[in-house]
């Protein structure tokens, strides 16, 4: 991550913080000096646990409820977070969830709740911190690297509601340049975290695609979004970052 102290009076906000990439994102951007929101959906006490750990660092953090399913919940948290801690500088959109299976056996509910929660949500919460963040700011997209290579069946919708983030990240570099706020897309490989563990069933085929040979961990994926987020990043938008340990090379 950068130097501490970078990121000092900035505010930020990430989506689906109580956990996994989310919370090591909420860490790291604490831990450069932005006060930080996070929005969870059921899990109050990991997201409590968070708000902890930032508040001792020494920053100002809250936790809201924004379940992503329920269209208008992100858009109400991103206002409530710009009200608490005054505006908005940095948007982390990381909520997201997947759904596995052939084309031909998902049901209609299954694809709802993924263009609600990858697709819409991101969009809609986006077009609420425009409407708050500071000139200057940062939009940064938690999607993944399938979105750019198709490792095994049954991942269609999932790739699907992926790619779809590249194309809005890309054209949002474009609308947002006047004001100097920046769009960019982090795309995790095989990362270790409770929904996808280094010791689970999948885990030895996704090995086989890596280059480096073990997972990443979700500091690997915070570290890069910490620098988009800080002076590093100033002058990268509308750019896809792949941290997969050479999984797509």
């Amino acid at each position: 991550m950068g130097e501490r102290g970078q990121l000092a009076g900035a505010v930020a906000l990430v989506t689906g913080g109580s956990r996994g990439i989310g919370a090591a994102i909420a860490r790291h951007l604490g831990r450069a000096g932005a006060d930080v929101a996070i929005t969870y959906n059921t899990a109050a006490d990991l997201a409590s646990d968070v708000v902890a750990e930032l508040t001792a660092l020494g920053v100002r953090s809250v936790a809201v409820r924004a379940p992503a399913t329920e269209r208008g919940a992100v858009d109400a948290a991103v206002r409530t977070a710009a009200a608490e801690l005054g505006g908005l500088d940095v948007l982390v959109n990381n909520a997201g969830i997947a759904r596995y299976g052939p084309v031909a056996d998902t049901g209609d509910e299954d694809v709802d709740d993924i263009i609600d929660v990858n697709i819409r949500a991101v969009f809609t919460g986006t077009r609420a911190a425009l409407g708050v963040m500071r000139d200057g700011g940062r939009v940064i997209t938690i999607g993944s690297n399938l979105a750019d290579r198709v490792s095994s069946p049954g991942l269609a919708l999932y790739t699907m509601s992926k790619s779809a983030l590249v194309g809005f990240t890309r054209g949002l570099a474009r609308d947002l340049g006047p004001r100097r706020i920046t769009a960019n897309l982090v795309q995790p490989g095989s990362t270790d975290t409770d929904m996808n563990p280094a010791d689970g069933p999948g885990a030895a085929a996704q090995l086989g695609t890596s280059a480096l040979g073990h997972y990443g961990t979700a500091d690997d994926v915070a570290a890069t979004v910490a620098h988009l987020a800080g002076p590093g990043g100033a002058h990268i938008t509308g750019t896809v970052l792949t941290v997969d340990g050479g999984q797509n090379t």
